[in-house]
């Protein structure tokens, strides 16, 4: 593991403790009918998160929504609101070119001062603050902190900054305390770093150490050093914030983006900062544990935005472009997982591959897998894919075929041996070998039967089909001491190798989709 990858680890795992011991956080925020989002619910369980997804699919929405869940002190009263950050073009002579006026609500949960409360924004005629029935309620205040998009090149933003010297303006020196996030990024150090303002313009000058002490302003920075620099001064000074920051990429190099992320997550821990950053960047998407990880999504069909789950990696990582050499199988659950695993320990070898060439997803629905073939079917995706789906689910397969075909992809899903879960066939299997098996659990044949026994007993009556099989392998699991995952790929492993006549078919339709998939 590298140092960064170490330290983002350990950062981690500090601000997931630390979450426990806030007063003030934004727990969810939930959008209907604004800019295509019919009803979407974010929830923020991590301090830090990022809002990944194709171009289109609400990020800056969400971002921007959130911009809109606090009173800001010393803030005008319109600059964080929702006629200011989501306006409608009306043409009132004629109607004809008016931005639609849906019903849009913007609702919060939040934690605040120790004490849950919740808030919507509706719009009907105008915009409205409601406080779902407490009497008295007031717009939680907090301070916040919102960056978007802005490099300084468009004529009327450069003109408007030109402006400044023509006025009367001001010139601050930023103190060290204020540049500590950029000189922990940014490989060169400054002498000084200004501030010059008039009004609401503002601009940077820096000077930078080196022989000839060269001093420049913004129009001379990249736009990597000038967002790095502004984002050090900006957020220096906050606790207890909210951070909002889009396109957190923009300009940085890869390995810049994640110093990035971990200074964000760092600062976030030691002030008490809860920040949001929307991205393109695969890296800034692994800056952040799984449930950081906010990746949104439009429904093929319905067009509605999404957020989909955290067995979503998968996906994240094909479509970001990270399993370019990577074959992804997907299937429903972690003993699913566990036997694919042990039919791969055995064709391997047999095809010259590696465990590294492979990334296997789970915990996913099985009425999910049309679905998720619509998405990777959008990014021309599906052939670096093979479908796995348990032993009781083949009334899927037509679904899975008609939505590949709508895509000129054929997908053929593989189904797991026997005609019922995963669970049970393990089961069946553990007592037919029962020799084979309990020597490859450490276990005596006499051993084996009598815990297979017991569990039976103890189940027996306690729940019924699918739920009973399950149940009782979880239990047996416990009792030697393995996880479900571990038992499924023991048999997996031991089917493969012997060429069991229920595995037979899995494991030969496995092996030639790989093939398939290596020819491609």
């Amino acid at each position: 593991m590298s140092l960064i990858a170490s330290q983002l680890r350990d950062v981690w795992d500090a601000l997931r403790a630390s979450r426990a011991e806030r007063d003030y956080y934004l727990e969810e925020v939930r959008i209907k009918k604004l800019r295509g989002i019919k009803d979407l619910r974010v929830p923020f369980t991590y301090p830090v998160s990022v809002l990944a997804g194709p171009n289109g699919c609400g990020k800056s929405t969400v971002l921007l929504a959130c911009a809109t869940a606090y009173r800001v002190p010393n803030r005008g009263p319109r600059e964080f609101v929702p006629s200011t950050l989501f306006p409608n073009f009306t043409d009132r002579l004629q109607g004809e070119l008016s931005d639609p006026a849906d019903r849009t609500e913007l609702a919060f949960g939040y934690l605040h001062d120790g004490e849950r409360l919740s808030m919507a924004w509706r719009r009907g005629k105008s915009w409205t603050r409601s406080y779902m029935g407490r009497k008295g309620g007031r717009q939680p205040k907090r301070e916040l902190y919102l960056r978007t998009l802005a490099n300084l090149t468009s004529p009327s933003e450069v003109r408007g900054v030109l402006q400044i010297m023509r006025k009367q303006y001001k010139s601050a020196r930023l103190t060290t305390d204020l540049l500590v996030f950029a000189h922990r990024i940014l490989k060169h150090r400054y002498n000084d770093v200004s501030i010059i303002s008039a009004e609401t313009r503002d601009i940077l000058f820096a000077e930078a150490e080196g022989p000839d002490d060269v001093r420049y302003s913004e129009f001379h920075m990249s736009s990597g050093e000038r967002t790095i620099l502004r984002i050090s001064k900006d957020i220096a000074g906050l606790h207890n914030a909210l951070i909002l920051i889009d396109e957190v990429d923009t300009g940085l190099h890869p390995y810049t983006q994640q110093q990035v992320m971990l200074e964000l997550q760092r600062i976030a821990l030691q002030q008490q900062l809860q920040i949001v950053v929307a991205s393109h960047s695969p890296v800034v998407l692994d800056s952040v544990p799984p449930e950081g990880r906010k990746f949104l999504d439009r429904d093929e069909t319905t067009t509605d935005v999404k957020l989909m789950p955290a067995y979503r990696d998968i996906f994240q990582k094909s479509l970001y472009g990270q399993s370019r050499e990577k074959l992804s199988i997907l299937c429903e659950d972690e003993v699913a997982e566990g036997m694919i695993l042990g039919m791969l320990d055995v064709l391997q070898p047999k095809l010259g591959l590696r465990h590294e060439d492979f990334v296997i997803g789970r915990n996913t629905g099985r009425t999910e897998f049309p679905s998720h073939i619509h998405m990777l079917g959008k990014f021309g995706k599906l052939g670096d894919f093979i479908f796995v789906l348990d032993g009781d689910a083949s009334d899927m397969t037509p679904k899975v075929r008609q939505a590949a075909r709508e895509y000129d992809h054929i997908v053929e899903p593989l189904f797991l041996p026997g005609g019922e879960s995963p669970e049970h066939w393990i089961w069946q299997r553990l007592g037919q070998d029962v020799e084979v098996f309990a020597s490859l659990l450490g276990l005596s044949v006499a051993e084996m039967k009598r815990l297979m026994q017991e569990v039976k007993q103890t189940m027996e009556g306690a729940v019924r089909g699918r739920d009973a099989a399950k149940g009782r392998f979880e239990a047996f699991a416990a009792e030697v001491r393995r996880s479900c995952a571990d038992l499924g790929r023991i048999v997996g492993r031991h089917d493969a190798e012997t060429n069991h006549e229920g595995a037979t078919e899995l494991l030969m339709k496995l092996e030639e989709q790989i093939s398939t998939w290596r020819r491609i």
